[in-house]
């Protein structure tokens, strides 16, 4: 049977030092573990409907999937407030609220001035209002017009446009900013 060499700390360093420039030794006294976490990681958000007075403050992700009953839970409470319709909301979208949220350091849920739009609440807003889109991403799931009481509205568009993730609307008459997970775009 053929012995085995045994490669000592000593030998290594030896051998490193004749094929190298250099060699730092380690310490002499051994390391602890280091334990690493074991909770996995977590997404949440805290939003409030202000056309409906609704607070939902929630983990939607959890164990590298988002959870069911809160991905439903954001779309009731994020639904058209004018004919109680509700429709997914695009995970990218919330993901990119609880960004803006963490982002802005924000203590205070996210105050929705509109989220979910039917297409009849899109078709009477573009009626009445100006700069109301006919295809608005609000009718897929994928844009909301938002404010962060405890940050200065123009804050909020910096720091959204910043993060780059998607379109930006900044409407400080109507005191609120307008975030959408479709192409990159400001107004």
């Amino acid at each position: 049977m053929k012995a085995i060499a045994r490669l000592t700390r000593r030998k290594f360093i030896a051998a490193a030092g004749a094929t190298a420039a250099g060699v730092i030794a380690a310490p002499s006294f051994s390391m602890p573990a280091i334990a690493l976490p074991t909770a996995p990681y977590k997404r949440a958000l805290a939003f409030r409907n202000l056309r409906t007075g609704e607070l939902l403050d929630l983990v939607y992700w959890a164990d590298g999937r988002y959870l069911p009953d809160a991905t439903r839970e954001i779309a009731r409470v994020m639904r058209d407030g004018r004919t109680d319709e509700v429709h997914s909301i695009d995970h990218s979208l919330v993901d990119l609220m609880a960004r803006l949220r963490g982002t802005l350091r924000s203590s205070q849920p996210i105050q929705v001035v509109c989220g979910y739009r039917s297409p009849e609440t899109n078709e009477m807003l573009r009626e009445t209002t100006e700069g109301v889109a006919s295809n608005s991403l609000h009718m897929a799931g994928e844009a909301v017009d938002l404010r962060v009481i405890d940050r200065p509205l123009g804050y909020v568009r910096r720091v959204a446009v910043n993060m780059k993730a998607g379109g930006v609307g900044y409407y400080p008459h109507s005191n609120f900013v307008h975030v959408d997970v479709g192409p990159i775009r400001y107004w």
